[in-house]
Parts: structure tokens; sequence; C-alpha cells
């Protein structure tokens, strides 16, 4: 026996238990192992059912080109299938996912153009902006936008879901899986809720995405989105494809946690997979120790493998310039502010508020740099050395609203970030950064925090 092509070898992943880092927890824990795919990931299942659409369609024609936004496996996936069909391929991606990823794509002769990661979806630099522009401009070519793509969940529900089915024999009673563009989750759990409406599904997602609390409020909070290092899940957008409605609850993991039972799957269960199948295993155990029983079967999607990420967390110098090795203590921000000798409330001024008014108040805590906001939210910032230079060109100034001479807003970071990515985020453009704590509180942390730390 033998395939036509490659992508008639999609599918049909093999399900696997996990024996060890499951110590002490109920019930049977399985792992859909997804980098059996050809392009070694789950997304090669959507790339083909969004071609195919396409063609259908009549939306892409013979020659034509695919131009999508990819986190780099929804990449690998369209460029196979664009091989197989005789397409050209043009993917963006953002700055932090990793070298590898990029380096695979080209391989199979995709055009890369790599853009900013920390700016909004809309900005035109984005990398969501930059395919939709790119698409605009390019004749005979078809977008995916696999993010609000209606045959992202189809493919999942027409075939992860029925294999899980089968593997499990009907016996599944929990789905876990990362949730980003939302397909594999919704289209897996549409289909397994349709044979059983007991099944439940838990949503894994990353801190600094917008899922978990909107899934809980009904509200898209900008406050919950800042920068994090996990590849694949969480999003600062509400795709078309996520389902709230088929997601029972949500659990969050951080880039800490995830990175480092990555790492133990391929230890300890000689599963070499990708950093967000470290977020799912870690985030379904979490919710397994509290609410299996003996008689319950998890199954965990893991969506991709760890070729893609050789430079990062299966790196043990990256590992530990992040502070994500086990036996080594790294002081983080969580520490930062628990250490301080007061913590007060965090000082802001409002962007109708007068220069005066400011200088004033940095001269009342005797501080350098202060945050502003309009109705609860952080609009911009203020240095002490920025109002210096422009008041000695304008000493009127000063009566000026603030909101005329602020700079941008201080980025905020995860609790969990550590001294050397705290330090790396702080330059001359970013003066200080902002954390929120579980307590919806927001604290600001300065070099002189910073120093400080480095010196206890």
């Amino acid at each position: 026996m033998y395939y036509n092509s490659i992508i008639d070898t999609i599918g049909n992943t093999p399900m696997v238990r996990l024996n060890k880092v499951t110590k002490g927890i109920k019930g049977t824990i399985l792992v859909k192992v997804e980098y059996f795919n050809p392009g070694n990931s789950m997304k090669d299942r959507i790339a083909l059912s969004m071609i195919e659409d396409a063609e259908a369609s009549g939306i892409l024609k013979p020659g034509g080109t695919i131009i999508e936004g990819t986190s780099g496996n929804t990449g690998m996936g369209l460029a196979l299938v664009a091989i197989a069909k005789g397409y050209k391929c043009v993917f963006t991606l953002s700055d932090k996912q990793s070298q590898e990823k990029i380096d695979i794509l080209r391989a199979v002769g995709a055009e890369v153009i790599v853009c900013p990661t920390n700016v909004p979806p809309d900005d035109p630099r984005s990398y969501y902006s930059v395919a939709k522009k790119i698409n605009e401009d390019t004749p005979n070519s078809f977008y995916p936008n696999q993010y609000d793509n209606i045959n992202n969940t189809r493919a999942h529900y027409e075939t992860t879901g029925p294999e899980i089915w089968k593997q499990t024999e009907g016996e599944i009673t929990h789905l876990a899986a990362g949730v980003g563009t939302g397909g594999s989750m919704c289209g897996t759990a549409k289909y397994l809720k349709e044979q059983n409406s007991a099944i439940k599904s838990v949503g894994i997602d990353s801190y600094g995405s917008v899922f978990k609390k909107y899934k809980e409020t009904g509200e898209f909070d900008k406050k919950e989105i800042y920068p994090y290092l996990t590849e694949g899940i969480g999003e600062d957008i509400l795709p078309k494809n996520v389902d709230f409605n088929l997601i029972d609850t949500f659990i969050k993991v951080t880039d800490k946690d995830s990175a480092i039972m990555t790492r133990k799957l391929a230890r300890e269960e000689g599963l070499f997979v990708g950093w967000s199948c470290g977020s799912a295993v870690f985030g379904a155990l979490e919710y397994a120790r509290v609410n299996l029983t003996i008689d319950d079967t998890m199954v965990i999607i893991l969506p991709d493998h760890g070729t893609r990420y050789l430079g990062k967390i299966y790196n043990d110098i990256w590992m530990k310039d992040h502070g994500y090795v086990e036996s080594m203590d790294f002081a983080n921000a969580r520490d930062i502010i628990d250490n301080r000798s007061m913590n007060g409330s965090l000082m802001t001024v409002e962007g109708h508020q007068s220069v005066d008014d400011a200088i004033k108040m940095l001269h009342s805590r005797s501080i350098s740099q202060l945050p502003v906001t309009q109705d609860k939210e952080f609009i911009g910032s203020l240095s002490d050395s920025k109002i210096l230079r422009q008041l000695i060109e304008n000493p009127e100034l000063k009566n000026q609203p603030v909101s005329q001479v602020m700079d941008p807003p201080f980025q905020f970071v995860a609790m969990d970030n550590t001294l050397d990515v705290l330090s790396s985020l702080i330059n001359k453009d970013n003066k200080a950064l902002l954390v929120r704590d579980e307590q919806d509180q927001v604290h600001i942390i300065t070099q002189h925090d910073l120093l400080m730390a480095m010196t206890q």
C-alpha cells in the first residue's frame, strides 16, 4: 500500500497513556499525539480542510498564492498542502515565534515575513494586518484566516473528534486542549458532546490572554492582555472559531509551568512535544487532581513536535536565562512586589490633569515616573527627565493637560517574569513595567526596584 501524496497521511494519530507525570491523579489520562501528522502538528488537518473548501468555492484557482498569519504550525500544514497541489505560500509570523518555525517554513519553500508581537491586532504592523494587506494586493490569492474560517472547526469535528471517540471506545469523560484559534477544542468538543452531552471540556489558556475572563464574565478585558512567551495558545482577540458554549471551563498556565512540564513529558514519558503541549498537560492535570474520579478518562490534545523549540525550552541556557530551571530559585516580579517595604496603592495621574499637577505628584513621592490613566484604563506614562526637557524649551507647558505630553503606557508583564526578563524590557523607551496581581491590583516595577532586587 502507498499514498498518492503526503497530504493523504494526515490524521489517524495515536492515543498514548500518561504514566509518570500523572502520579497521584485518579482516572486514566490519555494524550492524542498530533505530531504524527506529516507536518508534525494538528494544524495539517485544518490546512487541508480550508484549502479544499477554497478550491470548491472557486476562491483559490490553479497557480494561486496562499497567504496566512500563523504561529508556525498552520503555515507548515498549508505549505505541505500547497506543495501537493501546486500553490505558492506567503506567511506572516510574530517575532516571539521560534527561529526553528521560521526556518522550517522557508525550507518548504514559503516566503516568511516576521512582524512585531507587542502591537494591537488592528495595528498595520501586526501579523494579522500584514497578512490581510498582502492578500488585498496579490491577485489570485487566498487568505485562509484560521481564526475566523469555520473550516478550522469543521476539520476537527469531522476527524479529531471521531478518532478520539473511536480510540476510547466511547469511554472519554473529559477533553482538555489549549485554545488559540479555537478550532481544535471546539470542533472536537462539539462532536464528542453530540455523542455524550456529559463530557466536560477544559480549555487551557495563558496568562496574558483574554479567554478565561471572557468565559467567566462575558467581558473582553484589555487589562488581561500583556506579553507572554508560550506559543500557539491564548489570544488578544476573540476568534470566531472559539465557541465559549462548547468550553466548560478554562485553566490558565504560566510560561514557566508550561516549559517545565514540556521537558518533563520528553524526559519521563518519551513524548518530545511542543511548548503549548506542556501548557495543555499542566492545566489538565491541575483540573484532574480536583475533579476526576477513578472511573474517568481524560484525553489531552498535544498539538505539535519539539523540533519547533530546540532553541528555546529544549535549550538549557535559554531555560536558565528565563528562570525556568526547577533546581534554581530566581527572583521574579512577585518577589519584588512582596519584598517592598511600602506596598501602598499605585499613584497615577489622569490624562486631563495638568503637567503641573503631575510634577507635584512626582515630587511628593520622590518618584521618577507616573502611569497616566483615563476611566481606570492605562493610556500613557510620564517621566521626570522628559518633562524637564520639555519645560526648559516651553515653560508654559506646565498648564497643558498631561495627555498632550505623555509617552505610550508602560508595558504589563506577568508575575512570574524573572529579573533577567524584566531588565530586558526596561529601556530608554520604556522606563517602567506594570504588573497586575490576583486581586486585580496594579503595581509598578522600576529600574530602582530591579537594582535593589539584584543586590539583595
